[in-house]
C-alpha cells in the first residue's frame, strides 16, 4: 500500500516540476555536443579528454537508475527526488566553474548521478498523482518534454555557446532548478511504500557496480580496444557482480530491491527490450546526424539547432497526440507503430548525398520525430503500469536503466561502426590511396568531425580531392549505419506488437479505463476460445462417431 503525507498543492505542480527536471537532465545529454569545440579550445583538451566529458555523464546517469527508484519507494519519492535535484544543481554549478577538463569530467559524472535520481523517480511521482485518462494525458506531456529536450539540445546549446559562453550550458540549470526546487518543496506531495522492507544495501552495491562496469566497458571499448585486458575485465567483472546480484535478490524474495518475478511478466520484458532498442537506434542516429549537419555541412551550433526544428516540432505534436491515445488505443499498437515510423525515418537518411543540402534530411526528420513522439508517452506509462503503485519507483528505475544502457550500447556500438566504415571508405578512395599509410589516421579524423581541419593540414594540391573524398566517405558511412539503426528499430517494432499485452498490467493501471478493460476482456476471450477449440472439436468428433 502506498501512503502520502498531507501537503499543500496539486498534481499539476508535480507534473510541472518533474517535466522541468527531466528537460534539464536530458538536455545535458545532447547540449554538450555542440559546445565541444569551444571546450577543447578553452582547456586545450585532447580528443580522449573530450570523450570523458560526454561519457562521465552517461555513466553517472546509467549507474544508479534502478537503485534510485528502489530507494525512493522506501524512503519517500519526494525526499529522494529533492536530494537528486540538489546534487544535480550543485554539480551543474561545478561544471560551469570548472578550471580544467578533469574537473569538468568529474563534475559531469556527479551531475549524471543526480540526473539519474530525477529520471528514475519522476515517472513514479506522476503515476502517483494521475489515474485513468488523466494519466495518459500527463504522460503525453512528459513524453513530449523528453523528446523536446533531446531535439532542442543542439539549438539551446548553440544559442548559449554562440551568444554567451559554453559555461552557460551548465550554469543556466542553477536558477531554473532553484525555482523548481522551491515549487516542489511547497506543492509536491510525499509518497512511499509503507510496507517496504529495509534498504537492500547488498543488492544496491552489487547492481550499481555491475552496471557501472558494463556501461564503462561499452563507452570505452572503441578507444581502448574491445579485446583489451581492461575492457574484457570490465565485462567479466560486470557479469560476476550481476550473478551475485541475482543470487542475493532471489534469497531476499519480496524484500528484494529488484523483484526477479517481474521477468515472468511478458509485457515487462517487452517494454524493457523495446525501450533498449529504441534508445540504441535513435540516440546514436541523432548524435551522428547532428555531427553531419555541423561538421560536414559546416553550420554553426545555432544554425544546426535551427535545422533540427522540423524534428522537434513533429515530435512535440506527436507526443501530445500520443498522450490522448494511450487510453484509447491498445498500447502494443502505439509502441509497435512508433518504432516502425522511426525505422522508416532512419531509412530515409539514404536520400542524402555528398552534394545534397540539409533539406534532404527533412523526410527523415519527420519520420523520426513522429515515431519518437508516439513512443515516449506509452513507454513512460507502461513502465510503471506493470506493478502495483507502491513499486512504481522500482519499475520506473528499471525501465530508465534499460533506456540508458540502450543509449550507451547505441552510441558505443554504432559510433564504432560509423568510425570504422568512414575510415575504410576514405582509405579506399583515390584521394585516400594517395596519402598512403596516413590515410587511416586521416579517415579517423573525418569520422570524428575533424575533416576540415585535416584537409587544412594537407598539401594544398591535394586539398580539393581530399575534401571531396572526406565528404563522400562521411555521407556514405552515415547512410550505411542508418540502415543498421533502422533494422534495430524494426526488431523493436516487432517486439512491441508481439510482447506488449494489456492483460499483464496491474489492475490499478486499467481499472478506471473502459477501453483498456475491454481490451483485457477481448484478449482473455481470445485465449479462452483458443483453449476451448480442441475440446469442441473432440465433442464434434465423438458425435460423428
Amino acid at each position: 500500500m502506498s501512503g502520502r503525507t498531507t501537503a499543500t498543492g496539486g498534481r499539476g505542480w508535480t507534473l510541472a516540476v518533474v517535466c522541468v527536471a527531466t528537460f534539464m537532465l536530458l538536455l545535458d545529454l545532447t547540449v554538450v555536443n555542440v559546445a565541444l569545440p569551444d571546450i577543447r579550445d578553452a582547456f586545450d583538451a585532447s580528443f580522449t579528454s573530450l570523450q570523458w566529458v560526454l561519457d562521465a555523464y552517461a555513466l553517472g546517469l546509467a549507474a544508479v537508475l534502478l537503485t534510485a527508484g528502489s530507494l525512493a519507494d522506501r524512503l519517500g519519492r519526494k525526499r529522494v527526488f529533492t536530494v537528486g535535484f540538489i546534487v544535480f544543481l550543485l554539480a551543474s554549478l561545478a561544471c560551469g566553474l570548472a578550471n580544467d577538463v578533469v574537473v569538468l569530467s568529474v563534475s559531469r559524472g556527479v551531475q549524471g548521478l543526480g540526473g539519474a535520481v530525477l529520471f528514475a523517480v519522476g515517472p513514479a511521482l506522476i503515476g502517483q498523482e494521475f489515474q485513468g485518462k488523466d494519466r495518459g494525458k500527463a504522460f503525453g506531456i512528459f513524453g513530449g518534454v523528453v523528446g523536446l529536450s533531446i531535439a532542442f539540445g543542439p539549438l539551446i546549446g548553440g544559442a548559449l555557446t554562440d551568444g554567451l559562453s559554453w559555461r552557460w550550458i551548465f550554469l543556466v540549470n542553477v536558477p531554473v532548478g532553484l525555482l523548481a526546487l522551491v515549487v516542489s518543496g511547497l506543492r509536491m506531495r510525499e509518497s512511499r511504500d509503507e510496507s517496504a522492507s529495509a534498504v537492500d544495501w547488498w543488492g544496491l552495491v552489487l547492481f550499481t557496480g555491475a552496471l557501472t562496469l558494463l556501461v564503462l566497458g561499452l563507452l570505452r571499448g572503441e578507444a581502448e580496444g574491445w579485446g583489451s585486458a581492461p575492457i574484457v575485465g570490465m565485462f567479466a567483472g560486470s557479469a560476476v557482480l550481476l550473478g551475485g546480484f541475482g543470487i542475493v535478490e532471489r534469497r531476499r524474495g519480496e524484500r528484494a530491491m529488484f523483484q526477479l518475478s517481474l521477468f515472468r511478466n511478458v509485457t515487462f520484458n517487452g517494454v524493457s527490450v523495446v525501450t533498449l532498442l529504441c534508445a540504441a537506434a535513435t540516440m546514436s542516429a541523432i548524435f551522428l546526424l547532428v555531427s553531419y549537419v555541423q561538421n560536414v555541412l559546416a553550420y554553426s551550433p545555432w544554425e544546426t539547432g535551427l535545422r533540427f526544428l522540423p524534428l522537434t516540432g513533429t515530435l512535440f505534436v506527436a507526443a501530445a497526440i500520443a498522450g490522448s491515445l494511450t487510453t484509447r488505443v491498445p498500447q502494443r499498437l502505439l509502441m509497435g507503430s512508433s518504432l516502425a515510423l522511426i525505422a522508416g525515418g532512419l531509412g530515409l537518411v539514404a536520400l542524402t548525398g555528398p552534394d545534397t543540402s540539409w533539406t534532404a534530411l527533412l523526410p527523415s526528420m519527420f519520420g523520426i520525430g513522429l515515431g519518437m513522439g508516439l513512443f515516449n508517452p506509452p513507454r513512460a506509462s507502461l513502465s510503471i503500469a506493470v506493478v502495483e503503485p507502491s513499486k512504481a519507483g522500482m519499475a520506473s528505475g528499471i525501465n530508465e536503466t534499460f533506456q540508458q544502457v540502450g543509449v550507451a550500447i547505441g552510441i558505443a556500438g554504432f559510433g564504432a561502426a560509423f568510425q570504422s566504415r568512414v575510415t575504410d571508405l576514405f582509405a579506399q578512395s583515390e584521394a585516400g590511396r594517395q596519402l598512403g599509410p596516413s590515410a587511416h589516421e586521416f579517415g579517423e579524423a573525418v569520422a570524428a568531425g575533424g575533416g576540415a581541419e585535416a584537409v587544412g593540414r594537407a598539401p594544398s594540391e591535394l586539398a580539393p580531392a581530399l575534401e571531396a573524398a572526406a565528404r563522400t566517405a562521411f555521407v556514405d558511412g552515415l547512410t550505411d549505419v542508418m540502415w543498421v539503426c533502422a533494422a534495430v528499430a524494426v526488431v523493436g517494432s516487432l517486439v512491441g506488437f508481439l510482447f506488449i499485452r494489456t492483460r499483464d498490467l496491474h489492475e490499478s493501471a486499467r481499472g478506471d479505463d473502459t477501453v483498456l478493460s475491454a481490451e483485457v476482456t477481448r484478449e482473455s476471450l481470445d485465449e479462452q476460445s483458443a483453449g476451448e477449440l480442441p475440446a469442441v472439436e473432440a465433442v464434434r468428433a465423438g458425435g460423428e462417431r
